[in-house]
C-alpha cells in the first residue's frame, strides 16, 4: 500500500515503528550503512534530495538544517527513517537494473509507470535538455544513455537515472527509470516508487 492509501493513524504508526527501529540501532553502525554523517550519541546528518537534514535517532526528529522552520513532509519522514533503517552498507554496482527487477515490485509497477515515467514524458519529452538544466540544479549529473539521461542521487548511496529519447515525426518521446543494483538493500519496492515519485515531481515543479 503506498503512502498516499495510508491514514493519518497510519502514517504515525508507520513513522513510531521506523524510529523505534532507529533507536535501537547503534547510530555510528546507521551512519556507515548509510552514508549519514555522525553528529553526537543521538543525532546524525542525511542527504536526501540535494538538502541536508538532521535526525534525532531516539525521536525520529527530522529537521532541514539549512531551514528549521520548514516542516518536513511526512512522506519524507518515512523515506528517510526506512533509508536509514534498511541500509546495508552495500556499494554502488554500476550495473542498472529495472523497478521490475527490485523484489516485490511487480505490484506496483502500473502505479511506477504512471506516477513517475508519464510525467517525465509529458514534461520532457519534447525538451529533454530542460530536464539535465533541472537535475543539475539538484545535484544531478549527465548519465550515458538514450538521447539525453541523467544521474541522481536522492541518497547517498540510492542512485536513480532518468532517460530520454527524442520524440520525431513518426515516434512519440521515449524514455525509461533505472536503478543501481544495490537499491534493494536500502528501501523496499513501495519505498522506492513513492521516493522516484517525489524526484520526478520536485523537478517537475521546478520548470
Amino acid at each position: 500500500m503506498l503512502f498516499e492509501d495510508i491514514s493519518k493513524q497510519g502514517f504515525e504508526l508507520t513513522i513510531r515503528m521506523a524510529t523505534q527501529k532507529l533507536s535501537t540501532m547503534p547510530i555510528e553502525e546507521v551512519c556507515q550503512r548509510s552514508g549519514a554523517a555522525l553528529i553526537d550519541d543521538h543525532h546524525l546528518r542525511l542527504i536526501y534530495l540535494n538538502r541536508l537534514y538532521r535526525v534525532n535517532a531516539s525521536t525520529g526528529e527530522i529537521t532541514l538544517v539549512d531551514k528549521k522552520e520548514d516542516v518536513v513532509p511526512i512522506r519524507d519522514q518515512i523515506l528517510i527513517l526506512h533509508y536509514l533503517t534498511q541500509a546495508r552498507g552495500t556499494p554502488f554496482t554500476n550495473k542498472v537494473i529495472t523497478y521490475g527487477q527490485i523484489e516485490g515490485a511487480k505490484f506496483y509497477t502500473p502505479i511506477f509507470l504512471q506516477r513517475s515515467l508519464q510525467p517525465i514524458l509529458k514534461n520532457f519529452g519534447q525538451r529533454p535538455e530542460l530536464l539535465l538544466e533541472l537535475a543539475q540544479r539538484i545535484g544531478g549529473q549527465k548519465a550515458p544513455f538514450g538521447d539525453i539521461s541523467v544521474r541522481i542521487d536522492p541518497f547517498p548511496r540510492v542512485r536513480i537515472f532518468i532517460i530520454l529519447w527524442r520524440g520525431d515525426a513518426e515516434f512519440p518521446a521515449n524514455g525509461n527509470i533505472l536503478f543501481d543494483g544495490n537499491i534493494g538493500h536500502y528501501l523496499s519496492s513501495e519505498d522506492v516508487c513513492v521516493l522516484t515519485e517525489t524526484l520526478v515531481w520536485k523537478l517537475v515543479r521546478m520548470i
